[in-house]
């Protein structure tokens, strides 16, 4: 069952890196996303600026208000300071670029190109990028990228963008409105900072300084720090990035299924509000906390590099979003929730993200935007870029914990019921009334047909409107108890009944004391025939396990149920009739058919008894691992990512599997439902 629930994916969005990762992501309680391309659409397009100490909102109008000169400069800020790689074409019958390479690129090439007679090729055909004296790529750290090219009129040119206020910082001139070269007090950054980058941010604009300087002579290239001081501002962007429509109405279905969202991004903090309120992240009035990368650092890291797990305490229930978050800080703030005992989802596409989605309990990698690193330390590659996706995977990874807890009820609840006829068998008439070719069969159905009919239910709605597990949750819930312990109870008096006063009630011949030679008694087969039929109607009660009772619900949706149920059924019926001396059965009668179906559908009544007279509130917690756990190791648990939630899937699947090896030795023909259990069973079978 383990195996087959986590081999179904996650969704058709989704590929399954990690088997274990599919019944961990279902019972995450945070997830941790970026925002580009996960949350917003990764379309970047600059819908304002700022030039020459004027805003615009329409390329065409800086095109005539900015100096020639002015716009020359932006062309070569956007075409020679960024990735060869990123680039834009337009597609016959499509107003909107199709986007190659870094899409923030992509949005100030095309803003540049709006400015100017030259579009970006041709600046980048003039000159090439091995003419370039000094090329700094961009740095989540530094927050900015430089390139320094040569004049033809003499001298070099330092070439400057990044985050807005970062690089404003390096600035102590600007361009005025003729092109002119004035100074930039702290009064001015302060007023900048004020009516652009603040008013850009608020309207959830990702804002980005172009900046220049010329050098006269040559200086050491190799001092990124030295290059980029004494700037002159050239141009803010404003760059929107929508957000994906399907988003909010995802985020609000986390937030029901009881799964906190962060944004972790490098967006200023202004812009990154913005956004999240626009996701349904946070909301005006709550009490969400929104800080800046430095300020979690200063919070949380100590100065040796450690965290400081009583800060992160403090913080971790209200934050919801991480702004001028780096790769450190990503990392840092999984480990700490993960140590604060949250089941943490992260995502990530860069390289520098490797560690992060290596540290999460379920690491998600961007199939589209993605780097090999990421995907390689990932445990499912999002195939579509999008937030949605991981909803479905939550979606899936409950189901498949849910297939195994359904499957576990059903499974202890025929061993329990056939180890206690076995032993009172074996005590009272030295012998056990279900024979060991029987419980061969009974196994088949328990570990095989019933797996894959309770494996392939296909997830609901209502997965998503009840709380994760969580990390400690207990191994069986009280709802579980109830029932393995409520059927237990019937299936007991029933069988009991049948096997001391059977023969009386079906007035036929007793089996008891019979000897292995003589021809199968009819009693003996009306108690085993009855104790299939319960199991085979108790697997339709196996499919609920949240106190549901209307066991019937969706029923019809699972077609691969219905057709194991009615095969096994007829199977029964084969092996009754034309069993013989193989299964030890004799034929029954119609009469008989009638008595066994009866008091095998009364599973269904007994379900709506157990559910209506015994309260969930009779069973006590289980609050440990239960001692039948610990008789050997698992080899499927000691695989998993992290041990401490990610196999609690496998540990049900063991528990099923140390109760299959104890009817093995009760039968001598038992198999467990994990590798342990089946090697157990081929060995003692040889």
């Amino acid at each position: 069952t383990h195996t087959h629930t986590n081999s179904l994916p996650p969704s058709p969005s989704c590929l399954n890196r990690v088997l274990a990762a599919c019944e961990t992501m279902g019972n995450a309680t945070t997830i941790c996303s970026d925002k580009t391309g996960t949350l917003t659409k990764n379309r970047m397009t600059v819908v304002r600026f700022h030039a020459g100490g004027r805003h615009y909102e329409d390329f065409a109008a800086g095109k005539v208000g900015l100096p020639e000169a002015m716009r020359v400069v932006v062309g070569q800020c956007a075409a020679y300071n960024s990735a060869a790689s990123s680039s834009y074409v337009f597609t016959p019958g499509s107003a909107v670029p199709t986007q190659q390479g870094s899409t923030t690129e992509c949005a100030i090439l095309h803003f540049a190109d709006g400015l100017n007679n030259q579009t970006y090729q041709q600046f980048r055909a003039a000159l090439s990028e091995s003419a370039y004296v000094a090329a700094f790529p961009f740095s989540a750290a530094r927050k900015r990228m430089t390139t320094v090219i040569p004049l033809q009129t003499g001298g070099f040119r330092v070439l400057v963008k990044g985050a807005s206020e970062v690089v404003l910082a390096l600035c102590t001139h600007t361009l005025d409105a003729d092109g002119a070269v004035v100074p930039l007090s702290e009064e001015d950054k302060a007023g900048l900072n004020r009516s652009v980058i603040d008013e850009y941010a608020e309207h959830a604009l990702r804002v980005i300084l172009l900046a220049y300087r010329d050098v006269a002579s040559a200086v050491t290239w190799t001092d990124e720090d030295a290059l980029v001081q004494g700037l002159i501002v050239l141009a803010f962007v404003g760059i929107s990035d929508p957000v994906r429509d399907e988003v909010p109405a995802a985020v609000a279905t986390c937030q029901r299924a009881g799964v906190v969202v962060r944004m972790v991004t490098g967006d200023n903090v202004v812009t990154a509000r913005s956004i999240a309120l626009k996701c349904g992240i946070i909301t005006p009035h709550d009490n969400s906390l929104v800080m800046s990368g430095p300020e979690f650092r200063e919070r949380v890291v100590q100065p040796d590099g450690s965290l400081n797990y009583a800060a992160m305490d403090e913080i971790a229930p209200r934050l919801r979003v991480m702004a001028r978050c780096s790769p450190s800080d990503k990392y840092n703030l999984v480990k700490g929730l993960i140590r604060a005992g949250q089941v943490v989802a992260v995502t990530g596409d860069g390289t520098n993200d490797g560690p992060a989605l290596s540290e999460a309990d379920v690491g998600f990698a961007m199939g589209i935007t993605g780097t090999a690193v990421a995907k390689e330390a990932s445990d499912i590659i999002i195939i579509d870029d999008n937030f949605k996706s991981i909803v479905k995977a939550i979606s899936w990874g409950r189901n498949v914990y849910d297939a195994i807890s359904k499957f576990l009820v059903f499974q202890l609840t025929v061993n329990v019921v056939a180890v206690t006829v076995s032993l009172v068998g074996a005590a009272a008439l030295k012998e056990s009334p279900l024979r060991a070719v029987q419980m061969l069969w009974v196994n088949l159905i328990m570990d095989t047909f019933a797996s894959l009919a309770l494996a392939t239910e296909p997830p609901t709605d209502e997965l998503l409107k009840r709380k994760p597990y969580g990390r400690h949750a207990p191994l069986l819930s009280k709802t579980m108890l109830r029932q393995i312990l409520g059927h237990s109870v019937y299936q007991l008096a029933v069988s009991l009944v049948l096997v001391f006063v059977g023969e009386r009630i079906f007035d036929v011949d007793s089996g008891r004391g019979l000897n292995h030679n003589d021809a199968p008694s009819v009693h003996y087969t009306i108690v085993f025939n009855t104790f299939v039929l319960m199991q085979i109607f108790n697997e339709i009660n196996a499919r609920k396990i949240h106190n549901e009772i209307n066991v019937f619900r969706g029923l019809l949706h699972n077609p691969i149920f219905l057709y194991i149920w009615v095969g096994t059924l007829l199977a029964q019926v084969v092996i009754v009739e034309l069993g013989g001396r193989a299964f030890n059965t004799a034929g029954l009668s119609l009469v008989q058919w009638v008595g066994c179906f009866a008091l095998g559908a009364g599973e269904l009544l007994w379900n709506v008894v157990v559910h209506v007279i015994f309260p969930v509130s009779c069973i006590p917690e289980q609050r440990s691992t239960p001692p039948l756990l610990r008789l050997c190791p698992c080899p499927t648990t000691t695989t998993m990512k992290r041990t401490s939630h990610g196999s609690r899937a496998s540990r049900l699947a063991w528990l099923a599997a140390g109760s299959g090896c104890a009817v093995f030795f009760a039968f001598g023909s038992r198999e467990g439902n994990c590798r342990a259990g089946e090697m157990l069973c081929a060995l003692s079978l040889s």
